[in-house]
């Protein structure tokens, strides 16, 4: 059995069919763990999502920014972005089924000393405890009152952790850092505008896995989200997303030997401000 950490997939379905082919998977015996943004972007992502729901039992998908963004719309809290691509999911006659699937999905996912999450931690996290909120938030996705999180999910504050928040401030920090983080500024709090890779940040800029004291090197953490930090690899981190949706590649990691597999990617779309 061999296990593949996936980067971001964005509803490249093409893309993602000819890596598995490099990677011969084999649903009877491998797994698959998807770092999140399944949808949104690419040419097929309701096939994506059923491809995803049709092999459910060898797959781990974790939920990221476009996935929870595709929530919201459908549920009609926010408009689609212009250069969204969720139309085949909104008017699929399996919509239903495919969104409650996609709710469903964890928002972080741990084996021994492997974890998974879209974006990043907040340094005050250890892995135990990025599980534990994970769960807060799951449940509220899972929930009767998934609406009202989803109604409540779009902003940037607060933007610092405090163990004390609670409702939808506290969701929304969750969200917000599972699967938007990239930087956090020196007293801690989260930055969104800034996106490029780190020799270009700002002063005063610190990528998350590089912030002082980050309780969370106890675990070496597979993430996504942010192409232009491209492949980087790190014994306490490996980023994934080596932007398939530009025109670059898409990228797995088999756990058991640390191997590489790519396979390039032809979808190409101008960048927007599209998902959270």
């Amino acid at each position: 059995m061999s296990t593949y950490v996936i980067g971001d997939v964005q509803g490249c379905l093409a893309a993602f069919r000819e890596l598995l082919e490099a990677i011969a998977f084999d649903p009877a015996r491998d797994r698959l763990w998807l770092a999140g943004d399944l949808v949104n972007r690419g040419e097929d992502s309701i096939g994506m999502l059923r491809w995803c729901m049709a092999h459910e039992d060898s797959v781990v998908a974790i939920l990221g920014n476009h996935d929870l963004h595709l929530l919201a719309v459908a549920a009609g809290f926010v408009p689609a972005h212009k250069h969204d691509t969720l139309d085949d999911i909104l008017h699929a006659p399996d919509r239903e089924a495919a969104l409650d699937w996609l709710r469903r999905r964890p928002m972080v996912h741990r084996e021994g000393d492997w974890l998974m999450v879209h974006a990043g931690l907040l340094p005050e996290w250890s892995a135990d405890e990025a599980v534990r909120l994970g769960c807060e938030l799951e449940a509220a996705l899972r929930g009767p009152g998934h609406l009202d999180f989803l109604r409540a999910m779009y902003g940037n504050e607060p933007r610092r952790w405090d163990p004390a928040l609670a409702g939808q401030d506290r969701l929304r920090l969750i969200a917000n850092a599972m699967t938007r983080l990239r930087y956090l500024h020196a007293d801690g709090g989260m930055e969104f505008l800034h996106k490029g890779a780190p020799e270009a940040a700002p002063a005063g800029l610190v990528p998350w896995y590089d912030a002082p004291g980050r309780k969370s090197r106890d675990a070496r953490i597979f993430f996504g989200h942010w192409s232009a930090l491209g492949l980087f690899l790190r014994r306490d981190v490996v980023a994934l997303d080596t932007g398939c949706l530009w025109g670059g590649r898409l990228t797995a990691y088999r756990l058991e030997d640390e191997r590489l597999f790519q396979v390039p990617c032809h979808a190409r779309r101008e960048p927007g401000h599209g998902g959270r």
